[in-house]
């Protein structure tokens, strides 16, 4: 597949596509996607930001599948470095860890329908248990076969197939799929809630109004996190709210952005 206009590949720890010139934004996709699927909203703010498309562990053009959540924010830091992190789902709990590891790098943080993990030990348990079974189809029914079981889940009702970007979603490897799921998944990770105080970084978080758990997730992970945090919803959106509704997402992207800049001093773009 060829990249995208104006964006060349770059291959660190992390493979990333970048664009554009000035302050960075690093985009960090969620599960079975790719930095590709960041291009709807990304695109919006190549004339003003540099712009990196991150392909997670396991996705896309990246290796180390095997990485856990901790390994992948610690790949994320050194092929990034000092930015703004918007994260979705699997993406936002990389950026969530990566704040609290290497708060220095996080200069403002935008998460969209993201957790902070599983608290219960018991319900974290059952969850890896159903990971590691996803994980298992994956390999028994091929890519294609488990991105249509996966995307037809209720958590994507709202999701069209053409906003999906199916072909994009292709271009991963049943091997890295499973890997993910199996190492860097919420049945694995360990829950940050009693850590989110620590965030002294700007903080939007983003839900899809008709998202209902991660509403409610995505207000306590503001109430956790402190005076520094907001929470907004995105009118006619689901759980992928980049997807559906792009252009809500950008404009929530850019007003802190702009808030951000001014905050450190440098005129907005």
């Amino acid at each position: 597949m060829s990249e995208p206009a104006g964006f060349t590949r770059h291959h660190g720890p992390l493979s990333s596509l970048r664009a554009g010139h000035g302050p960075r934004v690093v985009f960090v996709h969620g599960f079975t996607q790719t930095g590709r699927s960041w291009l709807p909203v990304a695109s919006q703010f190549t004339n003003e930001y540099e712009v990196v498309l991150v392909d997670a562990p396991g996705h896309g053009q990246s290796g180390h599948a095997d990485a856990s959540l901790a390994a992948g924010a610690d790949q994320l830091a050194e092929t990034c470095g000092p930015a703004t992190y918007v994260g979705y789902s699997m993406g936002g709990r990389l950026c969530l860890q990566l704040a609290l590891t290497q708060p220095e790098l996080v200069q403002s943080l935008v998460l969209i329908g993201a957790t902070a993990g599983i608290e219960d030990a018991t319900e974290r348990a059952q969850r890896r248990i159903a990971d590691d079974a996803l994980a298992a189809d994956i390999g028994r029914v091929g890519v294609e076969a488990f991105l249509r079981t996966w995307l037809a889940l209720p958590l994507f009702a709202s999701l069209s197939d053409e906003a999906a970007g199916f072909s994009d979603r292709l271009e991963n490897t049943a091997e890295g799929l499973a890997a993910s799921l199996r190492n860097a998944g919420t049945g694995t990770q360990s829950p940050m809630w009693h850590q989110l105080s620590a965030i002294a970084a700007p903080t939007l978080v983003l839900a899809g109004a008709s998202d209902a758990k991660f509403t409610e997730i995505g207000k306590r992970l503001v109430a956790s996190i402190g005076p520094n945090a907001t929470f907004e919803t995105i009118a006619g959106a689901g759980h992928s709210a980049h997807l559906e509704q792009p252009a809500a997402v950008s404009a929530a992207i850019r007003t802190a952005l702009i808030g951000l800049l001014k905050t450190i001093g440098q005129p907005p773009t």
